[in-house]
């Protein structure tokens, strides 16, 4: 019996009601109850701090990024499969008017031959006046046998051509399904991370939302002292992202009206000319990988061991890049996050 009392009297002193002092075990309470609210199990007398539900919230949107590559990863995948099984149809398409065409060739050929009837070339040369024109005749028929059976060896060729092609399509759909499954399921998880984040920020009061939604980058988007880009075309990457400026973030977005951040990056090089990948994780293997105290403007800068998030470096410590959810494009240092690497695209 005293084992079912302990949960019910934790039912009536809620966490927030008490005046412990925060001990490691009140402060693993804290985690657990913040875990549990995620998951969509808490009970109502549930209550976190404004400290306890910022960090909780910093926590998801970080996932949330992280998810937001993947969906972005499995996007791009979906995106191949399906422009490779349009590929598949259309040539399966001409292969089939090639086809056609064979066939209609073949028809043509057999249907000479029925209307020129066909009698025994031995009664025909017994009855024939000439027999040396007849002879001469029969070598074209003999000529024109060939080419129909080099017809009919087309016809089967391209057949079995077209028969192949189809098949591949068909493989080509069963991937395409599988990768819009997988498309469905990243995008349910990013969806479940932010609706999490949300419920948590409705937590606050107008005051303490209002000072966590607070920008800690540099809302007036002056330009850090003047550093040399890299090259002329990440001159022109860093151009770009300064117009950004003020943009907001949006999940899978790539501009020009929001991004997020590898699409903020992605849209910045394309305009100097150079096509990057659409995840972090392969933005950082697109360029030479270099080192942070080599960093210059235009430069890609990353951050978090798992390589889920992306800014483009403009100089005196700073990064332009696209935050979280409800943020907008803005300057920050790159001591903001965990730095995980950098890559020099050209």
């Amino acid at each position: 019996m005293a084992a079912h009392r302990k949960p019910k009297q934790a039912r009536r002193y809620p966490f927030a009601a008490r005046p412990a002092a925060r001990t490691a075990t009140t402060l693993a309470l804290a985690g657990a109850a913040t875990a549990t609210a995620f998951n969509g199990t808490g009970t109502a007398d549930t209550v976190l701090t404004p400290a306890q539900i910022k960090a909780r919230v910093d926590q998801l949107y970080q996932e949330a990024e992280a998810a937001t590559e993947e969906y972005n990863g499995a996007k791009e995948r979906t995106d191949r499969a399906r422009e490779a099984l349009d590929e598949l149809r259309e040539e399966s398409a001409r292969r089939a008017e090639r086809l056609n065409a064979g066939r209609d060739a073949l028809g043509s050929i057999a249907g000479a031959q029925y209307r020129a009837g066909a009698v025994d070339p031995v009664i025909r040369l017994a009855l024939e006046s000439d027999p040396d024109g007849f002879l001469e005749r029969a070598a074209v028929d003999r000529l024109v046998g060939q080419r129909q059976a080099a017809a009919v060896a087309d016809v089967r060729d391209r057949l079995a051509e077209l028969d192949r092609l189809r098949d591949r399509a068909g493989h080509r759909v069963g991937e395409l399904r599988s990768r819009q499954g997988e498309l469905a399921r990243r995008k349910a998880v990013v969806q479940r991370k932010l609706g999490a984040a949300e419920r948590l920020l409705k937590q606050l009061d107008t005051r303490q939302r209002a000072a966590y939604d607070a920008p800690g980058g540099d809302r007036t988007g002056a330009r850090p002292p003047e550093v040399t880009a890299a090259s002329p075309r990440a001159a022109r990457a860093v151009a770009y992202a300064y117009s950004a400026l003020g943009r907001p973030y949006v999940w899978g977005a790539t501009g020009p009206a929001s991004y997020d951040c590898s699409g903020l990056t992605r849209a910045a090089w394309r305009a100097a000319g150079v096509s990057l990948p659409r995840t972090t994780y392969t933005q950082i293997g697109a360029g030479r990988r270099i080192d942070r105290s080599e960093l210059a403007p235009g430069d890609l800068v990353f951050f978090y061991p798992g390589i889920s998030h992306v800014g483009l470096y403009v100089g005196g410590g700073r990064m332009i890049h696209a935050p979280r959810p409800g943020s907008t494009v803005r300057i920050a240092s790159v001591d903001e996050m965990p730095f995980a690497g950098a890559t020099r695209p050209a």
